[in-house]
């Protein structure tokens, strides 16, 4: 019985994620745009870094690893709680400015910079490692967790996109109301899935970098 409400919950929120993926099918490439143009300035911006740059990079994600080689047990609780702050600050500041309505330009601006940040490191650990090390190593430190994370990011964009044209179509209080509050609880949700990306990064994919580390 209880098994079947669950699946019952899961399939309802599948549902509703397909419903809202399909209704905005626009705003979803516009902010897809918007992230793959970051990632186009991230790694345009490691491949025209100056030498100095460069050694600077390799410097750093070589001193990150042996770090990492040494450290015999990570801790997790602390490195959970850096990654919510991080992930959850993000999402709270796209969220925000997508609910105010005039901040659309801001959270377009946010979703460039979250692109700009992946491609960098995408980018910085191939020009430190190597293309074949390089790639495996982001894959495994970043992959699952922005899975989850980029999706949820993206939706709260888009969500805050909704809002934005839904009052400006209809600008009477209860409409307004109603879609601030269809906002926030769908934010809400998205956020749920911010806080499990941030447990899957340190759990999972630190976890199995912590073990295959020593290959790097």
């Amino acid at each position: 019985m209880e098994k079947n409400k669950r699946s019952g919950k899961l399939n309802k929120l599948g549902r509703t994620l397909k419903e809202h993926i399909l209704n905005n099918k626009k705003e979803y490439i516009i902010v897809i745009l918007m992230f793959a143009i970051g990632i186009f300035f991230g790694v345009l911006f490691v491949n025209n870094a100056k030498e100095a740059q460069l050694i600077q990079i390799k410097e750093y994600l070589t001193s990150f690893i042996e770090n990492l080689k040494n450290i015999e047990q990570l801790n997790n609780v602390d490195l959970i709680k850096t990654s919510l702050i991080q992930n959850i600050l993000l999402a709270i500041i796209i969220w925000f400015f997508g609910t105010t309505v005039i901040g659309i330009p801001v959270v377009f601006g946010m979703i460039i910079y979250r692109g700009f940040c992946l491609g960098y490191t995408i980018s910085s650990c191939i020009t430190a490692l190597g293309l074949s090390k390089g790639l495996l190593f982001a894959l495994i430190s970043m992959l699952l967790q922005n899975l989850i994370l980029v999706p949820a990011i993206l939706a709260i964009a888009v969500s805050g996109i909704k809002l934005y044209k839904s009052i400006m179509k209809d600008k009477r209080k209860e409409n307004i109301k109603l879609e601030i509050v269809r906002h926030i609880l769908f934010s809400l949700l998205m956020l749920i899935l911010v806080i499990i990306s941030s447990i899957i990064e340190i759990l999972g994919s630190t976890g199995i970098l912590k073990l295959v580390i020593k290959y790097f």
